[in-house]
This record gives C-alpha cells, sequence and structure tokens, in this order.
C-alpha cells in the first residue's frame, strides 16, 4: 500500500494538469472561467487518503441539509473551510477544519502535496486543495450543526468509468442544474467543486 502513496506523492510533486482535469467534470457554463474578484475569500480543504479493508479510501463528509448559513449544504464534500486570521497558511486551514469537522487529529495527518486552486463563484471561495495520509482507519467524532454523515470511498472506485454520470441537480428553492456531471459513490453524488478537484487526482495518477 505505500507504494501507491509514494508514487502519488511524486506524481503531486509534477506540474498538475489544473483546469484542464478539473472541468472534465464541470457544469457546461464552467468552461467559461469566471474572473476571481478581488473580494474572493480563502478556503482550504483536505483529501485525506486512509487505510481502510485492505486499501487506501478517501474522506468525504456530508453537509448537513439544514444550515442555512452553508450555501453547499446537504452536498457531498471533502472536510474543510474558511481560512481564518489564526491560520498561518491554508494547510492549517485544512488540517483544523478536518479536526473540527471530523475530529481527525491534524498531529496525525502527513501532508504529501495539493491540488490546483478552484474558484468557487456560488460562495466566493478561493478553495486550495490539500492532499494528506492517515495511518490508520479513523473513527470519526463529527461537528454535528455542519456535518451530517463521514464515510470513506475506495480510490479504486474513481478509476471505474462508469461512475462518472449526467443528471439534473436539484439546488432547493424550485431551482435545478441540467445536464451536470456527477461521481456515483454508491448512490450518493459528488458533484461540483469537489468532483472537480476529484478529477483532477485522478488526472495526476494517471499520467
Amino acid at each position: 500500500m505505500d507504494a501507491f502513496i509514494d508514487r502519488l506523492s511524486a506524481a503531486l510533486a509534477n506540474p498538475l494538469p489544473g483546469r484542464e482535469a478539473q472541468f472534465l467534470m464541470a457544469h457546461p457554463k464552467r468552461y467559461h472561467e469566471v474572473t476571481v474578484p478581488d473580494n474572493a475569500k480563502l478556503a482550504a480543504v483536505l483529501t485525506l487518503f486512509v487505510p481502510k479493508n485492505g486499501e487506501w479510501q478517501v474522506v468525504f463528509i456530508e453537509r448537513v441539509s439544514s444550515n442555512e448559513r452553508d450555501k453547499h449544504k446537504g452536498q457531498i464534500s471533502f472536510p474543510g473551510g474558511k481560512f481564518e486570521e489564526e491560520d498561518q497558511n491554508t494547510a492549517q486551514t485544512a488540517l483544523r477544519e478536518t479536526e473540527e469537522e471530523v475530529g481527525i487529529l491534524a498531529k496525525d495527518v502527513k501532508l504529501i502535496g495539493e491540488l490546483s486552486e478552484l474558484y468557487i463563484p456560488v460562495s466566493n471561495f478561493r478553495v486550495q486543495p490539500h492532499v494528506g495520509v492517515l495511518a490508520y482507519a479513523p473513527t470519526f467524532r463529527l461537528q454535528v450543526s455542519e456535518v451530517s454523515h463521514a464515510f470513506e470511498v475506495p480510490f479504486s472506485h474513481f478509476l471505474d468509468p462508469s461512475i462518472r454520470k449526467v443528471a439534473t441537480i436539484p439546488l432547493g428553492n424550485n431551482l435545478s442544474l441540467p445536464d451536470t456531471p456527477y461521481f456515483d459513490l454508491n448512490g450518493k453524488v459528488l458533484w461540483g467543486a469537489t468532483a472537480m478537484m476529484m478529477s483532477e487526482l485522478i488526472a495526476v495518477l494517471e499520467e
């Protein structure tokens, strides 16, 4: 299993595939890239690999659907959140937020690289994804005000092209987003910015 992490670490040290790979899982409207405004807020997420059932799996959270302050409520995402003044860098943001949201201690996570920054227009965040590894299978302790569920998905699942699908995604308030690509996570829908980040991670390992 360590050979996979070594290969991933080496791949992340190379030039990243960036937007071309991200846009493989983007809604068609994202093909016309929005200019990032000067007032965009900074955030960070953690793509965390954990060992479980003899293979490396990726940690996801399902955001609370009743949190009206969360523009991504009810969605599947990586743990993470807004950069705070006390954070020295976005890596610290990603680790702090992961510890707060799912109870994985920051000191136990080994960071091995980053993915390309991604701007999210709906929430006006510039998001920096960090990639990390945990040496053991975690027991989640959820921040119930923000996270309703945490779960792992084998990375090998994302190498199956049949899980890449397109559907109309309901947005609430009688709105929906047609022709949206998503990953089918055994019935859970992974779309939007997190799917775009995951698309780049897959491309990193395929190059």
